[in-house]
């Protein structure tokens, strides 16, 4: 059992809240049973499960049951997984992962896809829950562009409850992924505020892809010059523009439910 907080091992884990470090150690926390669970589901490939009996729940102990993982479990002490973790409920179990960075070319589409792009979102909690409502609403990929934050920060984890591991992420250039867009023939919906076309009006029954930028800057004229539609969420109140979670929610649905998601 590991008990010491000046531990080599346990060191580079804290440095693993800086994407530097990730990327550096090739490296990414996982806390929360149910977000490991969706990481072992999807064929993670999980270096090492910290594990504080002290601290481990009953889910805990399930995971440990059912993932038969023995050879790659390291004891520590409370001290030292409360050293470790990044949130307060990590149910005594903590994994290590190798990370996947999948490529514009690497991605598996469906006959009639539907993709969301997002250029420069800032905020992990925003990426984390469009990429929750992507798994919900069946979304072939999600492409970010120009990335501010690492897909794989503690927060984006968390706020997708896992999601980031269900689905196809990639991180690219805008430029990049226009080019893959157009060569696909998908149809590039830019949700804008001076867009004129409701997204209720726009026919998403066929490849689409819609893009959507901070909130703060909106797109840049790259997406706006280059869209097929630019359309918009209308807004009956005083307030000029939507979280762009809740606007890729909103949108992202409609689109299913033209595509008969509901039957």
């Amino acid at each position: 059992m590991i008990t010491s907080l000046q531990n080599q091992r346990i060191k580079d884990v804290v440095k693993l809240i800086d994407a530097r470090e990730r990327r550096r150690q090739n490296m990414f926390i996982i806390e929360g049973v149910r977000e490991m669970s969706l990481a072992f589901a999807c064929n993670y490939d999980i270096h090492t499960l910290f594990v504080c009996d002290e601290l481990l729940s009953r889910t805990g102990e399930e995971l440990l049951e059912k993932i038969k993982m023995k050879n790659k479990i390291e004891k520590v002490s409370a001290e030292v997984f409360n050293k470790m973790v990044y949130r307060k409920e990590s149910d005594g179990i903590i994994a290590l992962s190798h990370p996947k960075y999948l490529s514009l070319n690497d991605l598996q589409l469906s006959i009639n896809p539907f993709v969301i792009v997002l250029q420069s979102v800032e905020k992990p909690g925003n990426l984390g829950a469009i990429l929750r409502t992507a798994d919900a609403a069946g979304v072939d990929a999600v492409i970010v562009c120009d990335p501010k934050t690492d897909i794989y920060n503690p927060n984006i984890i968390r706020s997708s409850i896992g999601c980031v591991f269900t689905q196809q992420t990639v991180v690219c250039s805008s430029e990049e992924a226009l080019h893959w867009l157009k060569h696909k023939n998908i149809r590039i919906f830019a949700a804008e505020l001076a867009a004129s076309e409701s997204y209720c009006i726009a026919d998403f029954t066929e490849p689409a892809a819609i893009v959507l930028g901070t909130e703060s800057d909106g797109l840049t004229d790259l997406w706006i010059c280059n869209a097929y539609r630019r359309i918009k969420i209308p807004m009956r109140g005083y307030g000029d523009s939507l979280n762009v979670s809740v606007s890729a929610a909103i949108i992202a649905f409609e689109a299913m439910r033209q595509r008969n998601f509901y039957d």
